[in-house]
């Protein structure tokens, strides 16, 4: 079941440091879209000021900010963020539960109350990238591991590749978001994320949320293309 607040699942990642490029896009795929995401580029190249012009476009605002820090500088970086008047932020559920706790309990001191999502593991990576850095269990194992840490650390949901959705879910409940990033639709280009699925795929799958954003972004017309996979999950 999805949260009254995205009924459209679609989020839109605005990954541009060209501000008039993304304030254009965000407003063409109004329409046809459920929110917008911003990422460490767009917030890095462009500041708060630029994440609340888009903010101002009028769509729940994903900042996918990933912190990963001790809990006292997260806390800090989440009340910042939160003070923006973004719909979610994250951070990596790797920080352990302390880090979580600060994270959560800077949303919950915010007007707006964003979700707080955690990181489990980046859909760019797979088993053998998980192994060079020392993790030796499958990349399915550790998101598992990380979503159920993250429920027992009191946050909203996570963010997974579709392929963890149904184990996430049955560990988690219903009531746990699920952002999906790594959506291609079919003959779209995979470009560097691994572990993908298209939007109906996973969407019958379970997925709250799905963050698309070469598909639309890098297409000629992205409100055609944001139309067109909206169309394509019956979404009116």
């Amino acid at each position: 079941m999805r949260p009254a607040r995205f009924q459209n699942p679609i989020f839109v990642a605005l990954d541009t440091p060209d501000l008039g490029r993304a304030l254009e896009i965000a407003r063409a795929v109004k329409p046809h879209v459920g929110g917008l995401k911003v990422g460490l580029e767009f917030i890095t190249a462009l500041g708060p000021d630029a994440v609340a012009q888009i903010i101002d476009v009028g769509l729940p605002v994903f900042a996918d900010t990933k912190f990963h820090d001790i809990p006292n500088t997260v806390k800090g970086a989440s009340r910042a963020i939160a003070g923006l008047g973004v719909a979610m932020f994250n951070i990596h559920a790797s920080g352990g539960l302390a880090m979580m706790h600060a994270a959560r309990d800077a949303a919950a001191e915010s007007e707006s109350r964003p979700k707080v999502l955690a990181v489990t593991v980046l859909t760019s990576l797979e088993d053998g990238d998980l192994e060079i850095v020392g993790q030796t269990w499958p990349a399915a194992d550790q998101v598992l591991k990380l979503a159920t840490l993250s429920k027992v650390g009191g946050l909203d949901g996570v963010v997974c590749s579709a392929h963890e959705i149904a184990a996430v879910r049955a560990a988690c409940g219903p009531d746990f978001l699920l952002v999906i990033p790594g959506i291609r639709p079919a003959g779209a280009e995979v470009a560097d994320q691994r572990r993908i699925m298209t939007p109906r795929e996973a969407m019958k799958a379970g997925a709250d949320i799905l963050v698309i954003g070469r598909p639309i972004t890098g297409a000629k017309d992205p409100a055609a293309a944001a139309h067109a996979i909206a169309e394509d999950l019956s979404i009116p």
